[in-house]
């Protein structure tokens, strides 16, 4: 029997295809200003599916992203707001929060990566917003070495865990998305130490095929991948919206805890899913973990 921590799916993609509103590029941070209450029912949802961890809404809480549309005054509210939620689903069930961090300007788009020290700074500040409150912080969707180095200079000494999740290339997965090899961020990660390295927000596939890498690295590590068909070129235009991307209909919660079964086998004891994964593909994890003869922590 082997601990597994089971992460829940996607929180953006899901409050946005609750919503029914029109896309923005405030992403699932417009669905939370609009209905904040949704974003609850969202962690309640995966906690009863069986998931450990309440993934905050914070993804695309940026000042960079707020400052194009006059709402940058407001990012400590969002950040309170999302961290409400989560802190109301988690004194109903129980679990973790992670406070989520997502790419400083787009994901995605490593040709867009500020310089480390900038980064830091700008990852600090979530950071300082956010210590207070959460159990551990989940830096999400980190696709080139340069971008891993600013957002862990952000966390050193931060005084919680930090997991670190690393997108790869959906064509090749033993390749960042920036087409650096896997392999070669483990110095980057000896130097700073996160708790937990992962691969996130890519095809199930390619994620396969970096978690062998990843157990090299000599530290728990996991996977949670995205459903959707590819990162289309528009998706890779500046202030993009979500709906230019499709999701694939051949990913039922079967087909994709046959992938996660898979990384386990590897040795992952971090698991879940990304954008356009549910509260069923959870579910439908969990009850394999559980008849595997693994405990979920």
């Amino acid at each position: 029997m082997t601990d597994i921590v089971l992460l829940d799916g996607s929180i953006g993609q899901e409050l946005v295809a609750r919503s029914g509103d029109r896309a923005t590029p405030l992403w699932s941070t417009r669905v939370m200003m609009d209905h904040p209450e949704m974003v609850g029912a969202v962690h309640d949802d995966y906690f009863n599916a069986g998931a450990t961890i309440a993934s905050t809404n914070t993804y695309a809480v940026h000042r960079s992203r707020l400052e194009r549309v006059g709402l940058a005054d407001q990012l400590p509210h969002l950040i309170q707001t999302a961290i409400d939620q989560a802190e109301q689903a988690r004194a109903r069930h129980g679990g973790r929060i992670a406070g989520v961090l997502g790419p400083l300007l787009a994901s995605y788009r490593p040709d867009l990566n500020p310089d480390p020290d900038d980064a830091a700074l700008k990852f600090g500040e979530l950071v300082t917003l956010m210590a207070p409150r959460v159990d551990l912080f989940l830096f999400e969707t980190v696709s080139s070495r340069q971008e891993a180095e600013g957002a862990l200079r952000a966390t050193r000494g931060a005084g919680k865990p930090v997991w670190i999740a690393l997108s790869v290339r959906d064509e090749n997965g033993t390749e960042l998305r920036s087409g650096e090899k896997l392999s070669d961020i483990r110095p980057l990660l000896d130097r700073f130490n996160p708790d937990v390295v992962l691969l996130n927000c890519s095809r199930p596939e390619a994620v396969s095929q970096g978690m062998g890498i990843l157990k090299t690295f000599g530290r728990p590590f996991g996977g949670y991948a995205n459903g959707f068909k590819e990162i289309s070129a528009e998706f890779l235009k500046d202030a993009p919206t979500v709906d230019v991307l499709e999701r694939r209909d051949d990913l039922t919660p079967a087909t994709y805890a046959d992938h996660v079964m898979s990384w386990v086998g590897e040795g992952a004891t971090y698991v879940g899913g990304c954008c356009e994964t549910g509260p069923d593909h959870i579910a439908e994890i969990a009850t394999r973990l559980r008849g595997a003869g693994h405990r979920i922590i």
